[in-house]
């Protein structure tokens, strides 16, 4: 709607209700307080029929600014965004508009004053003094005014409540000001309408800083999460985008992130400079910087808009003068009351311009009332923004962040650490395992040498060979004593070309009295370095003479008797024994006094039976007797042994597994208690507390609750597959299973190929045996599940011995195919035997080799790789103890197949011979 110049001042009743009601619905339209304020000056403009209407909004300092105008064309000058100072407005006036009452001028030529109605909801009193017609204009004004061109005027102050407290104070937020060329009246109306109009836009600024605040909560709210988002990103955190996102947050140019414990330094933007003469080049570790963060409390945060007037940095200042650094925020990092770190962010300094006044425009109506401002344009440099609450809230919530991100960091890669070490660890106990495991090998390779042959010599000679080869020494040999003071070497191994002992004697009297009365007491005597060890100079110069640089020498005693030494020679260089060496040299020592027993024995026998040949006959037959009995003895204490050492080992992985498995299901069980009361508490408390939404929000809540039964049930598929291998294990070893049982054969020969797995894998240099399984549909059988067991492991240990060669990458025969075991079970026509065929493609044997392969001590195999016992007690095994029947078929060049055949149930004749011999 248009309004007319009306010389009355008076308006149509329609305009006055549509002015309000537009007023209004433009407010309620649009939250831009702009907008709203640049309507309100135009229609009040149209309604009272004035030249200028504009809208002086006031600053923190007392001046003000005018913010909203609408002129009429040429006829007033435009005063759209001068400032003018605080001074320019009176304290008394102040007051006056600070109880809401309006100033009216109807004649600036007069002086004369209009009709000033006080605001209905003003609380405070009025002075005498204020009554509007006893008031008088300052003749200031009038000057001003009438220089301005204006003769009438009206002041309607615009106020704005804010929180202080538990209670509202009033503040004068700015003016709305109409001005007239011409002296004009104000109606009661018109000032009525006005003031409606003025009370609405102070709603509207109350909603627009409501909506100004709820735009700087929702992004400080999406800077956090964007930061917090960054900071969560294991393994490796985002510190550098955090920090840049953090700055740009908080309006710097530049910023730092130091890591106390690493050292770090993580920088965007300018950034201060150390002088190279400094020791350190990092802000953060400059003594200055360093006391002032040691003063510093947790959650405490350090601010100031000009750093050069600090006077705690004034050491550092040089650091910052080359760039464009004027303010600074300083935030420590804690994480329970430790000191992890200092977040900085840099602030710019800028210059502003501001005009009083005036734009020293050639318009005389502006010439006169700028005469009266000393100053019409000032220029402020060096200027820093000050460092809001809402800035500092935003850090502080940040640096939680980034505490508790650094602080899951170093906690991870501590993890990760001890991960690594904890590795490290198990592969060193790994390694003594299997080192201790190998000695205890060779230790049971020699015993069976030693129960397999009386030759002495061979024996010995077997010792020294396993002990040069297991500890990687130069020379290894067995001297035997003649006399109490001589003695000579007897057998030896050597590699590479040292000398060789074998018939150089010890010097007399180079060894002292003492050191033999040691030895016979079986003490071990160990030289690292023959150089510095304390012996006698002879002594010394013979070990030097054979090339020794360290020995270890460990007593044959036969019963109190010193027979003779295993002496172990280090040629290279010197060395530091082991006590895990000595012991293995002690044991094979002792090997060695029984090998030299039994031979002596031996030897005695001989002479007996030479001296009794009447009694050859039955010392013969008392010595095949012995020998099936040792036969026998052998293989028994070989997978007794075994038996126990899985027994042993499952029994060991048994226990922990079995407290893992049985406490899973509870963990399941509270696992999905505990989620289902956070189900309930989200059910029944839907509005939680902010807090419990950021840490539900920090864990992800939703991730974890989908997460942690998956991971408890992938937890129950390990533990149920660790029992399975236990339980094959331990059905393997039948140690508590004497007696003869219904069993399932296809589980003792799938325990027998678990137990084997290790050699049927390819490696490097392997590439491995693939088995083939074609199972009938059996019924359980009747039998000694241990003794079939063995069986199993004799026939399929030979047929890798026999394949691993075939299979070396290495011997280069690739043309060979690749290995293979095939194994086949199937029911007999007659459904009372069990038929088993155990088959290789390996080279094969002869027609000889054949007929002898259940023959006892027969064996194809190198010395010390087999004692041809193996094949002969799985012999009698399946054809005494069970009443079956065992075949081996092969031939050149198409590998080797045993065919056994096993009753489903055992002869009772069996049995009952069985029992008699027990008896």
């Amino acid at each position: 709607m248009e309004y007319t110049d009306n010389p009355s001042g008076s308006q149509p009743p329609f305009g006055q209700e549509g002015l309000l009601h537009r007023i209004i619905n433009r407010i309620r339209r649009s939250l831009e307080l702009a907008d709203i304020l640049t309507a309100t000056v135009a229609e009040i403009r149209l309604f009272l029929a004035t030249d200028r209407v504009m809208i002086y909004r006031f600053d923190a300092d007392g001046s003000g600014e005018v913010i909203a105008e609408s002129l009429t064309d040429q006829v007033l000058p435009s005063l759209i965004g001068l400032h003018f100072p605080s001074a320019d407005i009176p304290l008394e006036s102040r007051k006056m508009l600070l109880s809401g009452q309006p100033r009216i001028i109807v004649d600036v030529s007069k002086g004369k004053l209009g009709l000033s109605l006080p605001a209905p909801t003003a609380k405070e009193e009025l002075l005498e003094s204020e009554n509007i017609y006893d008031q008088k204009v300052d003749p200031c004004h009038i000057q001003y005014l009438t220089a301005m061109g204006v003769q009438s005027s009206l002041v309607v102050p615009i106020l704005h409540s804010e929180v202080q407290g538990d209670s509202l104070k009033p503040m004068l937020w700015g003016l709305l000001v109409a001005h007239h060329s011409q002296p004009r009246e104000i109606a009661p109306a018109e000032l009525i309408l006005v003031q409606q109009v003025v009370d609405q836009v102070a709603i509207a600024i109350a909603q627009s800083n409501l909506y100004s605040q709820t735009l700087a909560r929702q992004k400080r709210e999406e800077t956090i999460n964007r930061v917090t988002t960054l900071l969560h990103q294991l393994p490796k955190l985002e510190l550098q985008s955090a920090l840049e996102e953090t700055i740009t947050a908080l309006d710097g140019i530049g910023g730092r992130l130091y890591i106390e414990p690493t050292t770090e330094v993580y920088t965007f933007g300018e950034q201060p400079t150390i002088p190279f003469e400094l020791e350190t080049s990092i802000i953060e570790q400059h003594p200055v910087w360093q006391k002032w963060m040691d003063e510093c409390k947790q959650g405490q945060i350090w601010m100031t808009t000009n750093l050069y007037h600090e006077a705690h940095l004034r050491v550092l200042v040089f650091a910052f003068q080359l760039t464009q650094i004027r303010g600074m925020l300083v935030i420590p990092l804690h994480y329970r009351q430790k000191f992890i770190g200092v977040l900085s962010v840099f602030r710019p300094e800028f210059n502003t311009e501001i005009l009083w006044a005036g734009r020293r425009e050639q318009n005389p109506q502006q010439q006169l009332p700028q005469i009266s401002f000393d100053v019409w344009r000032e220029e402020k440099k060096g200027q820093a923004i000050a460092w809001t609450d809402e800035e500092i809230s935003l850090a502080q919530a940040l640096s939680h962040s980034f505490s508790i991100a650094i602080q899951q960091q170093q906690m991870y890669q501590e993890v990760q650490t001890l991960n690594a070490n904890l590795e490290l660890w198990v592969q060193e106990k790994t390694a003594e395992l299997e080192k201790s495991l190998l000695f205890t090998k060779v230790i049971k390779q020699v015993s069976e040498q030693i129960r397999r042959s009386l030759d002495l010599k061979t024996t010995l000679q077997t010792i020294v060979h396993e002990v040069r080869s297991l500890l990687n020494s130069d020379r290894v040999l067995i001297y035997q004593k003649t006399d109490e003071s001589e003695g000579q070497v007897i057998v030896e191994e050597i590699n590479g070309s040292w000398l060789s002992t074998l018939g150089i004697p010890t010097p007399a009297g180079c060894i002292p009295d003492e050191s033999t009365v040691l030895l016979s007491q079986g003490k071990v005597k160990a030289i690292n370095n023959v150089n510095t060890a304390s012996i006698s100079d002879c002594h010394r110069d013979f070990l030097q003479s054979i090339q020794v640089q360290a020995n270890l020498v460990v007593p044959i005693n036969i019963g109190l008797q010193l027979w003779g030494l295993l002496i172990v020679h280090q040629c290279a260089k010197s060395r530091d024994w082991q006590d895990t060496e000595i012991n293995l040299l002690q044991q094979l020592a002792d090997q060695a006094a029984i090998a030299i027993q039994q031979a002596q024995l031996y030897e005695q026998s001989c002479l007996s039976e030479a001296e009794a040949r009447a009694k050859a006959t039955q010392l013969e037959q008392t010595l095949l007797e012995l020998q099936a009995a040792q036969t026998q003895l052998i293989q028994t204490e070989k997978m007794s042994s075994l038996g126990q050492l899985v027994a042993g080992v499952a029994h060991e992985i048994n226990n922990p597994v079995n407290f893992i498995y049985g406490n899973l299901h509870y963990a399941n069980r509270y696992t999905q208690d505990l989620l289902k009361m956070i189900e309930l508490y989200q059910l029944h408390y839907p509005q939680p507390h902010a807090e419990i939404i950021s840490t539900a929000r920090s864990i992800d809540l939703e991730f974890l609750a989908d997460d942690l039964p998956k991971m408890i049930s992938s937890m129950q598929v390990g533990a149920d597959r660790i029992r399975s291998i236990v339980l094959s294990l331990r059905n393997f070893s039948r140690l508590d299973e004497a007696e003869n049982k219904p069993v399932d054969l296809h589980e003792g020969i799938d325990n027998t190929l678990l137990i084997l797995q290790h050699r049927l894998k390819s490696t490097t240099n392997f590439t491995g045996i693939d088995v083939l399984k074609d199972y009938g549909d059996l019924p359980l059988i009747e039998c000694y599940a241990g003794q079939i067991n063995q069986v199993f492991m004799n026939i399929l240990t030979n047929a890798i011995d026999v394949l691993e060669n075939q299979g070396d990458l290495a011997q280069e025969k690739f043309q060979l195919p690749k290995p293979k075991i095939s194994i086949s079970t199937r029911l007999a026509n007659d459904t009372s035997r069990i038929l088993i065929r155990i088959a290789d493609n390996g080279p094969g044997m002869t027609e000889d080799v054949r007929k002898r392969i259940f023959d006892p001590f027969f064996t194809t195999k190198a010395v010390g790789k087999g004692t041809g016992l193996g094949l002969a007690i799985s012999y009698q095994i399946i054809v005494e103890k069970h009443g079956g029947m065992m075949d081996c078929i092969s031939e050149i060049g198409k590998g080797t197949e045993f065919w056994i055949e096993i009753p489903i149930r055992l002869l009772h004749h069996i049995n009952n011979r069985e029992k008699q011999a027990v008896e």
